[in-house]
């Protein structure tokens, strides 16, 4: 008796990052060249000095003998070079599984199918997102925003970066418990999640402390989504771990600080700086408010950003 054949995998090129900011991620090979370097335009996009504007191509084609495609290497003669194995090439061709090394960056050559494809992709979710909260971590932050800067430097378009801290977010530890901390963090991401638009970025940067960046959104912008954020999470019920009463709740507040690209700063490290800097002076003021870092006075805004008693 024939065994029945095995159903041939749909396997496709990709590039998948094994070191950097992107680790895990595989780069879909979807076209017949398809360029690496530190260009916006290029189609792998790799964010490393060392690396030149247009690298290396990726280039496939038919072998004329057996009609199966080939995957060919060529380095664009640059001072660094392209790494094959650890060898510097011209132009080679890839075999599954190889690994290109373009400056600092090391990636992998892979024929993936289905289900390699969407391992790889949680594989990176897992390592760039927070596990609580199903945010960024502070690293794949401000990775997305050194590169939201690079952007926004070339089309000329404003963001705005939210420094947030939950106010006496210990009295809830010590409290209600750690069980309770940890749910409460775990819905104040989902809080933030909702008010924010499609697009924007936000991510737990440990602790109580959280940060988000808001695409294409001048200072008055990021004003109105803060305090949209303050709102939602004063107004909320947060749950409360307690074995045999499942629907007591408790309540807590956020402070925020925004700062503004490009008026406050065009250095990422810098506007994260200032937001944190807009955030403790809400701290300082009194908590449970929204303060910007730049050019406004805090005093001008102080009706619209202080929470009202009514």
């Amino acid at each position: 008796m024939q065994k029945p054949k095995r159903q041939v995998r749909d396997l496709r090129p990709a590039l998948v990052f094994l070191s950097g900011d992107l680790i895990a991620v595989p780069i879909p090979l979807e076209r017949e060249e398809v360029i690496l370097g530190r260009e916006i335009g290029a189609d792998v996009r790799v964010n490393d000095a060392k690396v030149a504007r247009r690298h290396a191509m990726i280039i496939s084609s038919a072998d004329p003998e057996t009609g199966e495609t080939i995957y060919t290497l060529k380095d664009f003669g640059t001072r660094s070079g392209t790494l094959l194995n650890g060898e510097r090439i011209t132009a080679e061709t890839l075999q599954n599984g190889d690994k290109i090394t373009v400056g600092d960056q090391l990636l992998r050559f892979d024929l993936l199918d289905e289900i390699d494809r969407e391992y790889q992709h949680l594989i990176h979710r897992l390592i760039s997102h927070d596990d609580l909260t199903g945010l960024l971590s502070s690293r794949s932050f401000f990775s997305e925003l050194r590169r939201e800067a690079e952007r926004s430097k070339l089309i000329n378009r404003p963001f705005c970066v939210l420094m947030m801290d939950i106010d006496h977010f210990k009295n809830v530890n010590d409290t209600y418990g750690h069980l309770t901390g940890s749910k409460t963090l775990e819905e104040i991401g989902d809080s933030i999640i909702k008010c924010l638009r499609s697009g924007d970025a936000a991510a737990r940067f440990g602790g109580e402390e959280f940060a988000a960046f808001l695409l294409d959104a001048e200072i008055g912008q990021a004003m109105v989504a803060g305090e949209r954020i303050r709102k939602e999470i004063e107004q909320r019920e947060f749950s409360i771990v307690r074995q045999g009463n499942p629907d007591q709740t408790h309540r807590v507040t956020i402070s925020i600080g925004i700062s503004a690209f490009p008026d406050d700063s065009t250095d990422p490290i810098e506007l994260v700086e200032m937001a944190d800097s807009a955030l403790y002076r809400a701290k300082r003021e009194g908590r449970n408010r929204v303060c910007i870092y730049g050019a406004i006075d805090a005093g001008d805004l102080d009706h619209q950003l202080k929470p009202r008693s009514d």
